[in-house]
């Protein structure tokens, strides 16, 4: 009897700016020999395991780093309409990076969640433009405008599948690794304490810059809550609603669709905005990645 070695999968969670960790928890894999087959994102997993399975890592581990908050503000083109950002500018970033010629032609088996915004039925994209599949899996509601995708509305997958291990599954994986970012979100009254962001972009953005001061992430959870006083920002108010759905939504789905191995970093200091930071976020998912590595590696024996 023939044997077949075990297909790998590694799902990739939501978590906007803490999914730069996922390069960490990649490069760790890596390191040790374990080299996933079928890679599956929601949301910003979606954009790191794109780059990962286009064999990119290496350019977007070194974009990342040298991110300034200036720069994210730069990457971001307001549009009031569905959203605050069109995403035009990361788009045509993206498009760049990644040679895009459709995930089928990618090294690695690859696919990622999105969301009908008319039913909430979970979408798989799997097949046709790499960036505009990545585009439809990060539409985070509020932030970014939804995606039109044959004749849909699509946002963001960490509203129905936020560690899409049913996916792996369902892509063939007989061993699936996941990577959880926002487990440890909740009742966190130390998040939002980097440092405070006063000096944005250039002039030309000045438009944008006086309406991100609004969005900016506060102190509000260093404190007690009091009228008129030490109140979250709109972005706190969004971002942290979407963390504790996308917590309980976690809890539910996995109880039901459990990893073989699960990854945790702690990222509860990483704000939804703090794409700047991804040296701290790379570091964690090391660390996360390296603590359940003796784990992974008995599974796989």
């Amino acid at each position: 009897m023939t044997t077949h070695p075990l297909r790998i999968g590694l799902a990739l969670g939501s978590g906007s700016a803490r999914g730069w960790s996922h390069i960490g928890v990649i490069r760790v894999l890596e390191r040790a020999g374990i080299s996933p087959e079928i890679i599956c994102g929601t949301s910003i997993g979606s954009l790191v395991g794109a780059a990962y399975a286009a064999g990119k890592l290496d350019s977007l581990e070194l974009w990342v780093k040298e991110l300034s908050w200036q720069a994210v503000v730069g990457l971001l083109d307001l549009k009031m309409g569905g959203g605050l950002i069109e995403g035009g500018k990361l788009v045509g970033f993206l498009r760049k990076q990644l040679d895009d010629q459709g995930i089928e032609d990618l090294a690695k088996t690859f696919a990622c969640v999105s969301t009908d915004l008319a039913n909430g039925r979970e979408i798989w994209l799997r097949e046709g433009s790499v960036v505009d599949a990545v585009r439809a899996s990060i539409a985070m509601p509020g932030l970014f405008t939804p995606a039109l995708r044959d004749g849909r509305l699509l946002v963001d997958g960490g509203l129905v599948n936020p560690v899409p291990v049913s996916l792996c599954r369902a892509m063939g994986a007989d061993i699936v690794i996941a990577v959880d970012l926002n487990w440890d979100l909740l009742g966190q009254r130390k998040r939002f304490s980097g440092q405070r962001r006063t000096d944005l972009a250039p002039a030309a953005n000045g438009k944008l810059n006086g309406l991100l001061a609004k969005f900016r992430p506060s102190a509000w959870m260093s404190g007690e809550p009091q009228a008129g006083k030490n109140m979250p920002s709109m972005l706190d108010v969004v971002s942290t609603s979407l963390s504790i759905m996308q917590v309980r939504i976690t809890q539910s789905r996995l109880a039901g669709e459990p990893a073989d191995a699960m990854i945790r970093p702690k990222l509860s200091t990483i704000a939804t905005m703090d794409f700047h930071r991804a040296e701290i976020a790379i570091a964690e998912g090391e660390r996360a990645a390296q603590h359940a590595l003796p784990m992974i590696q008995d599974l796989i024996g």
